[in-house]
């Protein structure tokens, strides 16, 4: 996972609370593993209405609950192939938020006035480790979990965290190495 420090550039806007994650990913395009290629897929029914229009920026400004519904986590997936690298909102279904931030797709809670502020303006600057998002002159503090913005700032996915706990890791296994007999290959299991 890439380190997310600082990502400025235009917003697009999808002014809608309650979008679920069956919107941002229907189900009929959930039949790969890997996390690539969901990105033509976002948004797919919604992308057919007359007007449609939803640029792909590094910022996406929404509405409340965001990606409400099912847990899948091939909503994230899609949004982060196709082109967004934060998502701003007034708030987030749980478990999306978590999926966001585990492949280090910067989800943001703002005020509904400063999501709606920040839609109007059109583009605007997150920077991630001083909690702020800058646009129009303003500079608006965002709070984040500690552990959350480690793992983003440091590009930790879940198996980076693990790797850096190497050396406890190996002294765990070393201490519970046993001595004596190797009962498994006694009984001609090994």
């Amino acid at each position: 996972m890439e380190s997310v420090t600082t990502i400025r550039g235009r917003v697009s806007v999808l002014d809608r609370d309650d979008v679920d994650t069956d919107q941002i990913m229907p189900k009929q395009f959930l039949k790969r593993v890997e996390r690539t290629g969901f990105g033509e897929f976002v948004f797919h029914d919604w992308a057919k209405e007359p007007g449609w229009d939803l640029p792909k920026n590094p910022i996406l400004a929404t509405g409340e609950n965001f990606g409400c519904g099912s847990s899948r986590e091939h909503a994230p997936w899609g949004l982060q192939d196709y082109g967004f690298q934060a998502i701003i909102a007034p708030s987030f279904a749980d478990i999306f938020y978590s999926n966001c931030t585990k492949i280090g797709l910067l989800p943001i809670v703002l005020p509904e006035d400063v999501v709606t502020a920040i839609m109007g303006h059109g583009e605007c600057e997150i920077d991630l480790p001083a909690r702020v998002v800058r646009f129009d002159g303003e500079e608006i503090p965002f709070e984040i979990d500690d552990a959350i913005h480690h793992r983003l700032v440091n590009g930790l996915d879940d198996i980076g965290l693990t790797l850096q706990q190497g050396d406890a890791i190996a002294a765990y296994e070393h201490d519970r190495e046993r001595t004596g007999p190797d009962t498994l290959a006694l009984a001609g299991e090994a």
